[in-house]
This record gives C-alpha cells, structure tokens and sequence, in this order.
C-alpha cells in the first residue's frame, strides 16, 4: 500500500516517488518493519518560498538528546524482540526512525516516507504489504491530530507514547490511534485529586496556545466545575514565541490575583519565556503545579529558577526499566562508510554533538576553523550525558511498551489457526499479504505484562492503562536540585481515582514548610452557611451565621438544616440541643412565692378553724350559722390547696385533677356564702311580723342539701368534662421558639368556660342576694361582708379571664394560681376578719345581747 500523493504509477506499471524528502533518521531491514517519530531537533529552519527554484528542504537544529534518546529505545526494543525466541518466533523485525524536527510539517514528510517507502522507482506492481506495518509515534498531540486523520483513512496503526490531548480518544475521528501514556483528561483529573487533597480551590491556570494546552483548559473548565473542588482565578494562553509583552501581562494578572496556586499545560520553552517575566517582577509565593509536558525537564531545574519554582509539584509519566538499554546505548556506534549515512544518520549527528567533531568530508567552514573530524572510535564511556542515566525512564519506557504491544499484537496475529480466524470465512492474516487493518484488529485486544511487571492494554479510545507518578521539585540545601517521587496516581472502572501520597516527603518552598493555603474565601465553619458574592465565582462567598433553629454541623454547609421540633441550635449553631422546659417550678422565684402563700392561706383557714372550734358556744360563732362557717372554712382550704396542684411538672394525674379540684372547692365554697346569704335574709324576713314560716325552709338539712346540690352540679360538670375531653400534658412550641412551655392542655375549651361559668353564676347570685341584703340592721351585717367578700371575688375573676387568655406559657398557670389565692385570702378575710377580731380582741362584743340586740329575733 502507498499513499498517492508522493507517488505516480505508470502506464508500464512501474511505481515512481514524486520527490524525495531530506530527513534524518537510521534503518534496520527486517520481515515486518515497524516505523516511528520522534524529536531529534528541537526546531527547523524553512527555506525561502520563492519558487523561482526547487526549493530547498527544512534544516533541523538543536540537537535533542532525549528524543533521540527514546529512538534509540524503540530500536533496542526490537533487537530485545528478535532475540526471544517466544515472541514473533521465526519473524525478523526491522525499523525505520525518523526525525520529526518538532515541526508538523517534517512529521509529515516522514510519515508519507515510513508508508510509501524510498525507492524511487519500483519494477513492478505496486502490491503487497506496505512499506511499514504500524507506526511508534509522534511525541507531539498535534502532530498526531494531523498524521492520525490521514492515517486512519487507512487504519495505519500509530502508538503514540508522549501525545495526551484528551481529543485524540474519539475513536470516530482517530479509529488507527493507540498511545501508552494516559490521556490528559486524566491528568486534570489527578490534578483535581491533589487540589482536593491540599485543600486548593481557588487556582490560575495556564496553558499553551496548542492543541495540547488548549484540549487540557477545556477539560480541566468541565472536571472542576463537575466536581464541585474549586474555580479558576484566571486562565491565560501562553504564546508562542517571546513576546515579552504578552507575558507582561500573563505575569501581572498572576501578580494580582489571590491565587497561590498555578497550573500549567505547556511545553519547557513557554515556561523559559514565562520565568523570565516572573523573574524580572520578582513574583515568589506561588506554588507551581506541572503538567507531564515540564514535570522534568532539567532546563527548568536551575539554581537561578528554584527560587521561583522550587516546590513544583508535577504529574510525570510512569517511571519503568528496561534492562540492558544501557549497555546498548554504550555500544553504539556510526557507520564508517559515506554511501549508508542515511542509514544511521541520527546517530551521526548524536556523535558530532557529543564529541563536538564531523565526520569526513568536513565542510568548508569547519575546516577553516579547524574542527576535529569523527573517527567513529571515540569512547561513549569517557562523557556524561543524561542518555545513558536510565534510573528514570519514563517516556523511553512509554516507547517500549508501544513497540512492545506492537509485537505481541502482531504475534497474536501470527498465531491464528485457519478457519478459526476473526476475519471473513474464519480465515487469518498472512504475514506476506498482511493488511494494517487487520493488525488493528489484534491491537485492540493486546494484553500483557512487561518485565518490570506492568500491565499494558487499551480501552475502548486506545487509551492505555491510567497511571501517573507525582514528582516534586527539592532545594537541597547545598543549592542543587532534586526531582523526588512523592505519590502515585491510578484509576480504574472499579475504584475510579486513587491518589496515594506521601507528604512527609514533600519539599514546601516556603518559609511555614508547609502547603499554602489557596482560597478564594476560607472555609465556613460548622454553623454558619455560605453565601455567594454577587458576580463572583462560586468559591467566592460570605460566612453567614445559621439563623436560631438552625443549625450546620459541617464545613462549608450550603444551607442550615432546621433543629428538630423538640430540640434548638446551640449559641454556636453547630449542633442541636433540647429544647428547655418551662413550666411553674416549685424552684423559681415565682413558683416558691405561690406555694408559699397556698401554704400560708392554708394555715390561716385552719387557725381560723382552730378558733371557730375553741370559741364555738360563743354567741358570735353560733349566730353565724357554725356549721356553714365550718363547712366554708374548710372549703376555703381546699382552693389554697388547689392552687398547688398548678406548680410543678404538669402529669396526666394533675392536669386532669386541677380544674375539677379548683372548681368543686369554688362552687362548694360559693355555694355555703350563697345559702349563708339566703339564710341572712330569710332571718331578716322572719324577724317581722307574719314572717317565721319562712324559716322552715331554710333549716339546717336543707341547708346542706342546697350546697350538696349545687356542688354535685359542678362535680357532674367536671366528670363529663373529664371523660369527654379530659386535660392532657401538652409541649407547647408556639410561645417561644428556643424552649417548649409544658402545660395542661384543657382539652375541651367548652368544658373549661362551663366550669368557671358556672362559678360566675353562682358568684354573682350570691353578689345579687348580698347587695339586696346590705341595708339589713347592724346586728346582721354578715350581708355586708358577703357583699363586700363578692365584690372582691368577682373582681379578682373578671380580672382573671383576659389575663389568663393573654398570658404566655407557664404564666397562664401563674395568673389562674394567682386569681385562686386573691379570691380565697379575700373571702377569708372578709367573711372571718371581722369576726376574729371580735373574738379575740373585743371579747366584750360577743355576747347574746350584743349579737342578737335589741328588736332581734334568735337566730
């Protein structure tokens, strides 16, 4: 197979090149050959366009010493496979190596050379199998774009081992396209894990203005904002060239920015250009992370720049070895005669580098300079160059795993059993007829494990096996440099990103030694929330305390969570406590206040009683009715005592007692003042003449049938109540948000106003009876002190209702505890003041005629 357009075919059917490229490169015959790209210069110079003659080739310059590096290891790797006798048994491989000069242009020269082949002119048909069978290559992912999209027109197989631009996985525009290194949406992905790791969330990055940096800011701007981890400061292009100009101002946005951390995807020569302007505007304080394309270039490790990026922190290839490539390169060694130097004309130009000579005939300026000339005998062992350093393989190692699966791709082919081949009719590929495309089919499903025990197979974009060491430049304190392997990053489909690094042994250019922090606000703590600036990213925000009753327990909360109903946030806000009780305590102020005046009501009603009792046979405790007096006394204890079960901790047994306890004493104690009053007046009646019938009505058994009656009302109230809808303990959130008021709930509110109504009424007739009564003669003025006793009572209750109703909490309890004791020490001391002070203090006014004076009937 040829590719037509450097290529003519005749009517005699001869096959002639339409021109021949000038590149360098070495090649080694071979039943298979494989091609392959790489970096030997650094750049080209282009010729002048000017057509008015042939134009001349591109010049290559700069001699790269680890692109031809990696060549050389491709060509080892295939003398390694034609020794094994378990690997393409019977099969000689062969190579041929080109020099791309970093320039896309040369990368495609070479390409058309590797699959159209050299010869000028072929003498016969233009069948069998192509030139090269697959290709190792290129270095650079644009190169690749532009190699790949013509290869894959042919499903030409092409292993890259340094192109990682994420768009080269599109298996529909790159169907030919396999690499052994990771794709870099990848390494933005382990990039996020470190960022993740140190806390980073506010970064720059930068990128070259290529297919490479341009690919990595696209799926680094879509990772970041998917994970959530952090935001860009700033993201600026490097261009190409020196434009002192356009890194002025890349620098000054850096300068300016609260970033502490910069990202860059780029090549060594844009950080060169970069550093310079860093440099002159003296910008330290940062910490640089690299990309594998600087991770470890040793131009960048110099004295002069570890101030600045001493401390980087790198995603690098994985480093492997390869045993014996060291002693191949030491025996290297080029060709003598004139007539092969294409053959082995990098290596030429390695020699005349290393050893500063050239080979024979010299041209005239070197000659007139008076150069040494090569004699091809020179000692490699007598010079120190990093080429022969193969402690840290990493790209070669990347190159020897693609010629590698190559060739165990190709052995699988080869050992294909006709008629159970996967191809058309179960058939198998021929080694002499073999097609590119069936190779592909092989190279997909390569799996296998290299010496140095790692794995090597491709997904389903021709991405291999995801794995990165992470690399950190050290100051030594001698002032030399040291790239150092802190961590390792893999993935897999199973446990996805796995970052393993050991910070211990990491160098922090920076006065604490220790990794800065880079925020572009710092983190919210436990109980507040953010809140983003207006027209900021999202990493930019504001720390808002949670309001009360919510809480945060968790760094950098979004929103606060609402605290249970039972529970409250702490001052803190970070995390929910129990709501407090309130209730009428007997330890408060206010509680021991009540209880004690219940108390002190209680002992008076009983020294009161006490009294009564001891002066019973006294004209003035008879003349009032004693058994009533008794019985009122005691009721009047009673509504003391009550008043206590509204203290304290409410329970089903005290709620459902309390209001049937304060209305039964109410309405019993009511009821013997309103047969007290009747009976006032029905003596008044029966003092006059025609009017003792009266009397009979009101005599002692119905008076205390008339208040069993009335009482046993009250009591049918409350029981009906209390079945129907008894009181029950109620928490009640509505009067405060950060405590719980613990009260009675009276259950039926109808209930509740039928009881009081009921006392009302019953309070009121006596009030009406009393009033009727005031006028009576002196010697009966009980009436007065009913009336006077109502009048209070009914105040005290009339006050009562809007105070109860608008008193909150554990204060209803208080003011109903309150109007309990003010009507119970009022009708105590209006009924019996008087009356204890005759008894005690004017004894000389208790006495038959004083009482009953004159005109009096006996009561």
């Amino acid at each position: 197979m040829g590719v037509s357009s450097p290529v003519s075919c005749s009517l005699s059917s001869s096959c002639q090149l339409q021109g021949q490229f000038d590149l360098n490169g070495m090649f080694k015959a071979g039943d298979v050959v494989l091609g392959g790209l790489f970096e030997v210069h650094y750049y080209s110079v282009l010729p002048s366009m000017s057509f008015a003659s042939k134009p001349q080739q591109p010049s290559c310059k700069g001699f790269d010493i680890l692109g031809f590096k990696q060549s050389q290891t491709m060509a080892f790797a295939i003398e390694e496979i034609n020794r094994n006798s378990n690997l393409l048994p019977n099969v000689t491989l062969g190579y041929s190596l080109y020099d791309n000069c970093a320039t896309l242009g040369v990368a495609f020269r070479a390409v058309l050379s590797l699959v159209s082949g050299r010869q000028e002119k072929v003498d016969q048909q233009c069948l069998g199998s192509p030139h090269v069978l697959a290709i190792v290559g290129d270095s650079i992912s644009t190169h690749c774009i532009a190699i790949s999209s013509v290869l894959g027109l042919y499903k030409v197989p092409m292993v890259s081992y340094f192109a990682t631009c994420s768009c080269l996985s599109d298996q529909q525009r790159f169907p030919s396209f396999f690499r052994t290194i990771p794709s870099d949406a990848f390494q933005v992905r382990a990039m996020l894990q470190i960022l993740k790791r140190f806390g980073w969330t506010w970064v720059g990055l930068l990128v070259s203005d290529d297919d490479y940096g341009l690919y990595a800011a696209r799926s680094f701007h879509s990772d970041l904002a998917q994970s959530g981890g952090g935001c860009l400061a700033y993201s600026e292009v490097l261009p190409w060239g020196n434009d002192p100009t356009e890194f002025r101002k890349i620098v000054n946005v850096m300068k300016k920015s609260t970033a502490h951390v910069v990202i860059v995807f780029a090549h060594r020569n844009h950080i060169l250009h970069l550093m310079e302007e860093v440099i002159k505007q003296n910008v330290t304080g940062l910490q640089w992370m690299a990309s594998e394309a600087w991770t470890l270039s040793a131009i960048l490790q110099t004295p002069h720049l570890m101030p600045y990026l001493g401390g980087t922190l790198g995603i690098a290839i994985r480093r492997g070895e390869i045993p014996g490539l060291r002693e191949f390169l030491l025996r290297m060694r080029p060709e003598k005669d004139p007539d092969h130097s294409y053959g082995n004309s990098i290596v030429r130009q390695f020699w005349e580098d290393t050893f500063q000579c050239t080979f024979a005939p010299p041209s005239s300026d070197w000659a007139d300079v008076g150069g040494r000339l090569c004699t091809g005998q020179e000692d490699l062992r007598n010079v120190e160059l990093s080429i022969f350093d193969v402690s840290d393989l990493r790209p070669d190692y990347n190159v020897y795993k693609a010629v590698y699966a190559l060739a165990h791709a190709l052995d699988d082919m080869l050992q294909c059993v006709p008629g159970r081949g996967p191809f058309s009719g179960h058939s198998c590929a021929s080694l002499q007829r073999v097609e590119p495309w069936q190779l592909l089919y092989y190279l997909e499903r390569v799996n296998f494990t290299t010496a140095f025990g790692d794995q090597v197979s491709f997904d389903e974009n021709g991405d291999a096996l995801p794995i990165y060491d992470v690399m950190n430049w050290q100051w030594l304190p001698d002032g030399s440099t040291k790239v150092q392997n802190v961590g390792v990053v893999r993935e897999s489909a199973s446990t996805g990103g796995e970052l393993t690094l050991d910070e211990d042994r990491i160098f922090w250019n920076f006065e604490s030694k220790k990794p800065p922090q880079s925020v572009c606000s710092e983190s919210c703590p436990p109980g507040t929330r953010m809140a983003r600036r207006k027209g900021k990213p999202v990493c930019c925000f504001d720390c808002i305390l949670c309001s009360e009753g919510k809480i945060s327990n968790q760094t950098d909360a979004m929103e606060c969570t609402s605290c249970p109903e039972d529970f409250w946030s702490n001052p803190q806000r970070d995390h929910c406590v129990p709501k407090s009780m309130e209730f009428l305590s007997y330890h408060e102020p206010l509680g021991i206040s009540l209880t004690t005046a219940s108390l002190l009501g209680t002992l008076i009603c009983s020294i009161v009683l006490g009294i009564f009792m001891y002066h019973r046979t006294t004209p003035m405790v008879r003349a009032n009715n004693s058994e009533l007096s008794f019985l009122l006394l005691l009721s009047l204890k009673l509504c003391f005592l009550c008043s206590l079960l509204f203290i304290g901790r409410p329970r089903l047994w005290t709620c459902q007692l309390r209001h049937a306890a304060f209305g039964i004493s109410f309405v019993l104690c009511v009821s013997c003042i309103l047969v007290k009053t009747m009976v006032v007046l029905a003596v008044f009646k029966a003092s006059k003449p025609g009017g003792g019938a009266s009397l009979k009505w009101f005599g002692a058994v119905q008076q205390r049938g008339t208040v069993l009656a009335l009482t046993s009302i009250q009591a049918m109230i409350c029981t009906a109540w209390l079945v129907s809808s008894s009181p029950v303990p109620h928490k009640n959130t509505q009067y405060h948000t950060d405590k719980i008021v613990y009260e009675c709930a009276v259950g039926s509110k109808v209930g509740f106003a039928v009881l009081l109504g009921y006392i009302g009424l019953l309070a009121i007739l006596s009030f009406l009876l009393a009033f009727l009564a005031r006028n009576l003669p002196d010697n009966f003025n009980e009436a007065k002190l009913i009336t006077f006793s109502m009048l209070i009572f009914c105040a005290v209750w009339v006050a009562f209702i809007p105070a109860y109703v608008n008193s909150p909490g554990n204060y209803a309890d208080a003011v109903e505890v309150f109007a309990i004791l003010a009507s119970s020490f009022g009708l105590l001391v209006a009924l019996f003041g008087p009356k204890c002070y005759i008894i005690l203090l004017r004894p000389e006014r208790n006495t038959k005629k004083a009482v009953m004076g004159r005109g009096t009937t006996k009561i």
